[in-house]
């Protein structure tokens, strides 16, 4: 006999979960208990429940393991709603665990009671609540579904004062984490045949890589088709590092830093092949001409209707439709190389800072000359996020982690914290704008506590840049609610006892990042910049 607490913990370590995430209640105490005795698995305290769920996210992301948190009722649940709805829309496998009230008082007024069920409704894949004697069917069912076909979470509730209830303790059967996936479709085939003389027939097609594409992993299919083809291809943000950007058909990142320059290429498409297209990051009618449109990927085109001239949806398993793609005898097109050489070289010169400057560009810049490639960056949300997603250079899309399709400000903390834990012997490095520290600032108490060499290099603006652009180009005063003041003209000495650079020249910033990469704790790098470089290269026109 165990109890549900211990059944519990010893589920999750059997399924391959390393670290629980969260901030303890009466009610789960219980289960951090479970957690400590359970070998190979440990519970991390944290300072906010979003924080929890967001290294949670990021652990899934990492590891293809879920990645679990929990919370305790009302505000704590809802704060781990908004790492919650990060991991369902950013495609990462995580199972999130919250109290809730026991039966006869779920329907009661009760303090710090509401109804967890409907709150993670419409922001998870499936919300369920457990009971003493199935424990481990509903986590292991939970991590089926988180891991399954598209990633992302699954909430279950667990009513409080059943954690030390005896039950019968069952071997946890691994082989359950995954439902069944459907390797091969019949139907590939035959959809693919379809289309193929629309392929033919087309004299510039474009690839257009999304995020499905990352989780099939059919990186070394991308590249065989596209030279097969010798065709251009784009990629969305969080599809980055799919295809390398030496290469002679790199031509750009959608959405993102000069977005008008890399339009020049898919501007001139008479056909787009949507490769593992996830909308999430940005709709296709969004950026595309007026030319038909093939849909490669479990799930159909989400296209607004009367958008697209035609839609051509191939479903099934993402890597034998690459398979059958590469089967297909077609000649190459009909692109000029050297003007896609030249369009990707002139985007690459304009987000080169220039000689002697000190802006974003360079803060960019000399992080990735100094950064070694195996080193992982986690990066916020605001402008500079739009220069790394067209800057940055990474050989694997897991090297470069944002939030693209939940977008949330205060990501790259969390984010650091884990790819830290998950990879403990490689450099990591967390950028983000002043708001977005702003936001997470006490987590580097919980870097400090578990002594994480972490390099924290925050872009000091004093604005919310992003939305300060998106204010000039509607005429309005552009530092009104967007400026943050929040630069004292002293620099601190450490926040929670984590050491602080400030650097206003490459000089002082360059030695800032040597000093804080050798470090053997966390560090944080105050690079003080202007936000003017962002006018020329951010929110350009995708058409």
């Amino acid at each position: 006999m165990s109890t549900v607490a211990e059944v519990f913990a010893h589920t999750l370590k059997e399924i391959g979960v390393r670290y629980v995430f969260g901030v303890p209640s009466g009610n789960m105490i219980d289960y951090v208990e479970a957690l400590r005795k359970e070998e190979g698995i440990d519970f991390i305290l944290v300072g906010h429940e979003a924080t929890a769920a967001f290294m949670a996210g990021v652990c899934g992301r990492l590891t293809g393991v879920p990645g679990a948190c929990f919370a305790t009722f009302g505000p704590g649940a809802t704060n781990l709603s908004t790492g919650v709805g990060g991991a369902q829309l950013d495609r990462f496998p995580l199972l999130a665990f919250t109290d809730e009230m026991p039966d006869d008082l779920l329907k009661r007024t009760v303090q710090m009671n509401i109804n967890h069920q409907q709150l993670f409704f419409p922001i998870t894949k499936w919300t369920t609540r457990l009971n003493q004697n199935n424990v481990e069917e509903i986590i292991l069912k939970g991590a089926g579904i988180a891991t399954d076909d598209s990633p992302g979470a699954v909430h279950i509730g667990i009513p409080a004062g059943i954690g030390r209830n005896q039950v019968q303790k069952v071997k946890a059967e691994v082989d359950y984490l995954r439902l069944e996936k459907k390797r091969w479709s019949p139907l590939v085939a035959d959809q693919t045949a379809k289309v193929a003389k629309l392929i033919q027939t087309s004299k510039k097609p474009v690839l257009a890589v999304g995020l499905s594409a990352v989780h099939a992993e059919v990186s070394e299919q991308l590249i065989a088709l596209a030279e097969k083809l010798q065709v251009p291809v784009v990629h969305t943000p969080m599809a980055k590092g799919m295809f390398p950007e030496e290469h002679s058909l790199y031509a750009g990142v959608l959405f993102h830093a000069l977005s008008n320059e890399v339009a020049k290429v898919y501007s001139k498409a008479d056909l787009i092949i949507g490769i593992g297209y996830d909308p999430v990051e940005f709709n296709y009618e969004e950026w595309m001409p007026e030319v038909p449109l093939i849909h490669f990927d479990e799930k159909e085109a989400d296209v607004a209707t009367g958008q697209i001239q035609e839609v051509f949806n191939v479903i099934g398993a993402l890597e034998v439709a690459m398979i059958e793609l590469l089967k297909l005898d077609i000649n190459p097109k009909s692109w000029d190389i050297s003007f896609l050489e030249a369009n990707k070289q002139q985007i690459f010169r304009k987000l080169t800072p220039k000689t002697g400057s000190f802006g974003p560009l360079a803060v960019v810049d000399e992080l990735r000359k100094v950064l070694p490639g195996e080193g992982i960056l986690t990066v916020d949300v605001g402008a500079h996020l739009h220069l790394v997603g067209q800057q940055w250079r990474i050989p694997k899309p897991e090297k470069l982690l944002m939030t693209n399709g939940w977008s949330s400000m205060g990501f790259a903390i969390p984010a650091a914290l884990a790819a830290k834990l998950c990879n403990p012997d490689l450099p990591v490095v967390a950028l983000m704008g002043d708001g977005g520290f702003l936001m997470m600032v006490g987590e580097l108490a919980t870097a400090k506590r578990l002594n994480l060499n972490i390099v924290f290099v925050v872009i000091y603006d004093d604005s919310l840049s992003l939305i300060s652009i998106k204010q000039t180009k509607k005429k309005f005063d552009s530092g009104y609610g967007t400026d943050l003041n929040l630069l004292d003209r002293e620099p601190t000495n450490h926040y929670f006892g984590v050491p602080v650079v400030r650097a206003t020249n490459n000089d002082e910033y360059k030695n800032a990042l040597e000093k804080a990469l050798a470090a053997d704790g966390p560090l944080v790098i105050e690079a003080v910049v202007s936000s003017k470089e962002y006018d020329e290269l951010v929110l350009k026109p995708n058409k």
